[in-house]
């Protein structure tokens, strides 16, 4: 049995009745339709949202990002997906899933983009509250909880099946003085270039943590001492090729600025639970830190 192709007014009909926010943009990249659903959301009307009108609902923060893919994909003709946040009828900032695929007329010519959106702001807001409660703020690693959940989960899956784990303790060396000569702001520098260079020369399935302050937390599955001093050396060796160039507090001049690390390595091996590992870490760093006094 044959099913009977839609008419145009058919089409006309499910897209403007569609749950979906529909947009369309000719040959130009210019907008020139919107559906019903798109119009309630935002609150104007087909005139104001054609052209590039639609962008003014845009958020500041994702004009620029939003722009630039819809632009590149629209010259090279290929379908697009992304998120930025849209203003809503009422003022309120709502995330939307954009998807734009080109399309063709009956011979097959190129005759613009159409789009379909969607309301994702729980999901979103969703991850990025999730990410809050996992991600350390300024250096993008790993919190100290949410690390621990994770090591946790590694200490005994290498309790089970007898497989090496290290864990490194880690301190930048003289951060006060880099807080009280070049200010807070400096030291945040720091703390996030250290974290890029361990996320950097570590594997995926290794841990890195903030562990509070400028301390780190590096664990190791699968690791015997003797990869897990390599690495150790390789970070430390990493560390010192950093620069930085400060201003000193109250005044105009710049210094360059090195930085070194002490790391504190414990193995795996009679611990009886993830605490007695970093406890053990944690010594072998501070003894590490008073050979460096010397």
């Amino acid at each position: 049995m044959s099913i009977p192709m839609p008419t145009g007014d058919q089409y006309r009909l499910i897209v403007e009745s569609s749950p979906n926010m529909i947009w369309r943009a000719g040959t130009d990249s210019l907008c020139n339709y919107f559906n019903a659903t798109w119009l309630k959301f935002t609150g104007r009307t087909l005139e104001q949202e054609n052209g590039n009108g639609w962008a003014e609902g845009v958020h500041p923060e994702d004009f620029d990002r939003c722009l630039a893919i819809y632009l590149e994909n629209f010259e090279a003709r290929r379908a697009f997906e992304m998120e930025y946040r849209l203003r809503r009828q009422d003022g309120e900032w709502r995330w939307i899933n954009d998807i734009g695929v080109p399309f063709f007329d009956d011979s097959g010519d190129f005759a613009g983009f159409i789009g379909s959106c969607m309301d994702v702001t729980d999901r979103v807001e969703g991850n990025l509250l999730r990410e809050m409660a996992q991600i350390d703020g300024l250096t993008r690693v790993f919190n100290r909880q949410h690390f621990e959940n994770l090591a946790r989960i590694e200490f005994h899956r290498s309790e089970r099946y007898a497989s090496p784990l290290c864990l490194f303790m880690v301190d930048i060396d003289g951060f006060k003085r880099i807080n009280d000569t070049y200010g807070h702001q400096a030291g945040d520098d720091v703390l996030r270039a250290i974290a890029r260079l361990f996320r950097a020369n570590v594997r995926d399935l290794d841990l890195v943590g903030r562990y509070g302050g400028d301390e780190f937390i590096l664990l190791l599955p699968n690791t015997a001492r003797p990869e897990a001093e390599a690495l150790g050396f390789r970070l430390q060796e990493k560390t010192g090729e950093l620069k930085f160039h400060f201003p000193r507090q109250g005044s105009a001049e710049h210094d360059m600025v090195s930085v070194s690390i002490s790391l504190g390595l414990a193995e795996r091996t009679t611990q009886a639970s993830l605490q007695d590992l970093a406890a053990e870490a944690d010594r072998r760093l501070y003894e590490a830190k008073e050979v460096r006094r010397g």
